[in-house]
Formats: C-alpha cells, sequence, structure tokens
C-alpha cells in the first residue's frame, strides 16, 4: 500500500501569524520566529482563535490542494479554506444517487452504528479488565447493554429507528465514561455529555477532539472525491458535514475517546489546562489544546493493523482508508461498508 500521510500544523498561539517563505510555512508571534515547516510536509494547517494567515500561503495552499481550517478557541469549526474542487464528479453523482435507494441507506447507517457500538465495547471491555469494585461492574453493565443493542440493530426498519438506537447506545456507554476515569477524579469528574458549550473538563477535551478527529474526516472524504456534506446517518443539513459526521462514529470511541482516557489517567492533562470562561462553557487554555494535539499527532502515528492489509497502517489512515471504502460502496464496486475494528 502506498502510504500518503502528511502532517497536519496546528497553530494555537493567540496572535501568532503564519506566512510563506520559500517553501517553507514561517510561523512568528510579534516578529519573532516560532518555528519552520517544509510546506510538502504538510497536508493541512488548523488555525485556533485569533491567530492568522497570509495571503500568500493561502493561494499556495489552495493551489497546491491542501486545506486550511479555522476552529474557535473551544475546536469549533468556523471556516475552511477549500482549492479547486477535485474527484471524479461520477464518483459524487453516485453518493448522491445512493441517497434515493432506501434499503442501502439503512445498511450502511446500520453498519455505521454497529461499528461505533462494537468500538465502544472494546474500550469499556478494556477499561472493566483493570477496574475494581462497583466500577467494574458499571464498565460490565454498560457493556452488555451495548451488546443488547448490536442485537437490536438488524430489526430496525427505518433511519430513525437506527438513529434511535445508536443515540440510546452512547447514553449508556457515557453513563459508564466516569468509571473509566481512575486519577484526578475530583477535577475531572463526568456526569454526562454536555457540548455547546462543554460545561466540565472531561466534556472540554471531548469537544474538542471530536472537533479535530471530524476535521481529518472531512480531509479524508475529500481525498477520496466524496462530498462531506451529504451524509446517510447524519441528516444534511446547510453547513454541516454531515457524511464526516457518519465516519468520525467508527473512531470516537477507539481515537477519541481513549486519547482524554489517556491523558487524564496518566495526569498529561491537570485542571490547570482548563478554564472557565464567563458564561460556564469550560474550554482548554492554549498550553491545554498544545499538550492534546502533541498527543493526538503521536496516537495518529501508531501503528495498527487493518483487515484489508497485511501491512499495519499508522492510525491517522484509518480515515482515509476508510472513505476510500466508502466511494468503493456508493459506486457499487462493493455491496455493503464495513467500518473499521481493532483486528485481533
Amino acid at each position: 500500500m502506498t502510504r500518503q500521510f502528511l502532517n497536519t500544523l496546528y497553530i494555537g498561539t493567540e496572535g501568532a501569524h503564519a506566512r510563506l517563505e520559500n517553501d517553507q510555512v514561517k510561523v512568528e508571534l510579534e516578529g519573532e520566529k516560532l518555528l519552520a515547516v517544509p510546506i510538502h510536509h504538510l497536508g493541512a494547517m488548523v488555525i485556533y482563535g485569533v491567530a492568522t494567515v497570509s495571503p500568500p500561503l493561502f493561494m499556495r495552499f489552495a493551489d497546491e490542494g491542501r486545506t486550511v481550517v479555522f476552529l474557535d478557541r473551544t475546536g469549533r469549526f468556523r471556516a475552511r479554506l477549500e482549492g479547486k474542487r477535485t474527484g471524479n464528479i461520477l464518483l459524487r453523482k453516485a453518493q448522491y444517487d445512493y441517497q434515493s435507494e432506501s434499503p442501502r441507506c439503512l445498511s450502511f447507517a446500520k453498519n455505521v452504528v454497529a461499528g461505533k457500538i462494537q468500538n465502544s465495547r472494546q474500550v469499556l471491555m478494556r477499561a472493566a479488565r483493570d477496574a475494581k469494585d462497583e466500577r467494574r461492574e458499571d464498565l460490565e453493565g454498560a457493556r452488555d447493554d451495548l451488546a443488547d443493542y448490536l442485537q437490536m440493530l438488524p430489526d430496525c426498519a427505518t433511519l430513525d429507528m437506527v438513529r434511535g438506537i445508536e443515540g440510546t447506545a452512547a447514553q449508556s456507554y457515557f453513563g459508564a465514561f466516569d468509571s473509566m476515569i481512575t486519577n484526578q477524579r475530583t477535577d475531572f469528574r463526568f456526569d454526562g455529555r454536555s457540548r455547546r458549550p462543554p460545561r466540565d473538563r472531561v466534556n472540554a477535551l471531548l469537544s474538542f477532539v471530536y472537533s479535530v478527529c471530524t476535521s481529518d474526516c472531512v480531509s479524508a472524504l475529500e481525498s477520496a472525491g466524496l462530498d462531506p456534506q451529504y451524509g446517510i446517518l447524519h441528516a444534511v443539513r446547510p453547513g454541516r458535514p454531515a457524511l464526516a459526521l457518519d465516519l468520525i462514529e467508527e473512531f470516537r470511541a477507539l481515537l477519541c475517546d481513549r486519547l482524554v482516557l489517556n491523558l487524564i489517567n496518566r495526569k498529561q492533562i491537570t485542571s490547570a489546562d482548563v478554564t472557565v470562561r464567563a458564561g460556564g462553557a469550560v474550554i482548554l487554555t492554549d498550553d491545554g489544546r498544545k499538550k492534546v494535539l502533541v498527543e493526538y499527532q503521536r496516537r495518529k502515528q501508531t501503528e495498527v493493523a487493518h483487515a484489508l492489509f497485511s501491512e499495519t497502517v499508522p492510525m491517522g489512515l484509518l480515515p482515509f482508508i476508510q472513505a476510500r471504502l466508502m466511494a468503493r460502496v456508493f459506486r457499487g464496486d462493493v455491496a455493503a461498508y464495513v467500518p473499521y475494528q481493532p483486528v485481533r
């Protein structure tokens, strides 16, 4: 397999400015150089808060098909630079036509949700092996609940029923999430998922990592020639990357949630890395974001097995592999979408 795993440059320093100098991206703060990266090493650049980018660097990224994504300080999407539209128009037409065939859409959605639930169970089972007392009971109970929801999926007759199973399974999973936190339990207590805005430190971490991973999924779908806005499990809405949200489901537990749990349990992130803003929103500090992004990039470099390949691949390539599998499904080259699961 040919590997094309370019780096993503994350710029989150308040007031930083990125510009083009020869064939390098140079990042400065008040005239002082922070870093310089050869542009051919980069596939994307993600800007947080009020950092800026020079017009020449914008144009170079656009001309070469590299992306620039702007997120606010909580990690929520603001804007995205795209160059010339790439990809086979016939593939995108096949993607749009796929929506008109209800049985295929229903099968696709069931498989996406099944992948999410199975991978969530893997995380619960791993945590249960090391847990003690009532925490183990909570984790094993949630594990068994998720097994029951998997059994219900084949009988779902509509997309709304599939979405209902997905939502109920997520509630059960997050109901046991606090039991997977083994250190800093006072500072990182988790009482349930809250999003806009996050209301506690754990939710701030989860929302931030999910946003970063969603951006990676958008890039993966675009690289495969697909339209990230046109999803199946997630309803189509203006400005919503619905297909990217479909794609991220199988990676939430394995890539994002385990990363957040490791950061907390290994004390790589502490309460000092998260702050509360006016109105009650909880966000990461600049240093907190840097710590998370360093570990996120490191986790993406982890080699994992994939059922389609005889060799291992970096975890960061998984969205690109799965996006290409989605393209084959939409074209009709393969009958069903198979989400990623760890190979035992």
